[in-house]
């Protein structure tokens, strides 16, 4: 088993910069949570993009589903910021024979109570075990892209009305 993770960016990847009195995102986390991890399947990390996705625009994403539509792999991770994951997602569902899982996080990765072991932990599971399709793996469940939002207020996805 092998899985190919993209990275776009977002919470997940953000790191503060003292000087700067901002967060920035970074280099991609998910390779080292995994590692943590000794999982018994070999994974490829991939940077694609480093933004927040409240400034990806129609460009980033088609970049983005071209990188990943260029791997052979059928078994793909993608790391994503919160805001506009939905909307990514529509964009990679007509990628054929492929099983995608969308994940990021509400903290960054280097905060002890962010979410994003965990949201990696549901994705590397869900990527193995759904059918060819685009999922997001976040607030403990997983979603087919199109029927998901996120609900800014509780900070947690749910179901799209």
């Amino acid at each position: 088993m092998k899985i190919d993770i993209f990275c776009a960016g977002g919470t997940i990847d953000k790191i503060y910069f003292d000087a700067k009195s901002d967060y920035q995102v970074g280099e991609p986390k998910v390779g080292r949570i995994l590692e943590a991890y000794k999982l018994n399947i070999d994974f490829e990390v991939h940077s694609v993009l480093r933004k927040d996705s409240l400034e990806m625009d129609d460009q980033d994403r088609q970049t983005l589903k071209q990188a990943i539509s260029q791997c052979d792999n059928e078994y793909i991770l993608v790391t994503h910021g919160t805001d506009t994951m939905p909307e990514t997602a529509e964009v990679l569902k007509d990628l054929p024979n492929k099983t995608i899982v969308m994940f990021g996080a509400m903290e960054p990765a280097m905060y002890k109570t962010s979410d994003a072991e965990f949201n990696a932990g549901c994705a590397v599971g869900a990527v193995q075990s759904l059918p060819n399709g685009v999922y997001i793996a976040m607030s403990g469940r997983i979603f087919e892209a199109g029927k998901v939002k996120k609900n800014v207020a509780e900070g947690i996805f749910e179901i799209k009305d």
